[in-house]
């Protein structure tokens, strides 16, 4: 398997676990004190601190994946991360999934499934708008020098 394959997957991993790591610190954190207590606390925290990590590997994994693939089919990718929040919140924190949760996880995958095949579809594709075209040709002769 590819390498930017794997980042596609680790993609909606690593934001499932920034989601789990920050609800983890959240809790330890309590309701109590000022914004300037919440925040010494939330430093000290080593779920929030984990959170931070997993987040900024996901970024450089996500730029990583942006300079390879299309926006538009890359995106799509992150609506994972939805589904993999309720699966998560129900093995981990016994949250309750109810059937329009299963149903909407359903369509959301099945719309990622789509988008992804899409351009394997039908072959009909659309010129890129002119304003994109004039940018790439300048890009183009620029490089030529």
């Amino acid at each position: 398997m590819s390498s930017i394959r794997l980042s596609w997957l680790a993609v909606p991993v690593l934001n499932t676990l920034f989601q789990i790591f920050i609800k983890r610190g959240a809790e330890d954190m309590g309701e109590t004190g000022g914004m300037w207590h919440r925040l010494a606390c939330a430093l000290q925290s080593h779920w929030v601190l984990a959170a931070i990590a997993v987040e900024v590997i996901c970024f450089f994994l996500w730029m990583n994946i942006l300079s390879e693939l299309d926006l538009s089919k890359a995106f799509p990718l992150s609506a994972v991360s939805y589904v993999l929040v309720i699966a998560s919140g129900w093995l981990i924190f016994g949250e309750p999934i109810v059937t329009l949760q299963v149903i909407g996880s359903i369509l959301i995958l099945t719309g990622v499934w789509l988008i992804a095949i899409a351009e394997k579809g039908d072959g009909k594709t659309r010129p890129a708008p002119p304003q994109m075209l004039e940018r790439d040709d300048r890009h183009a002769a620029t490089r030529s020098l």
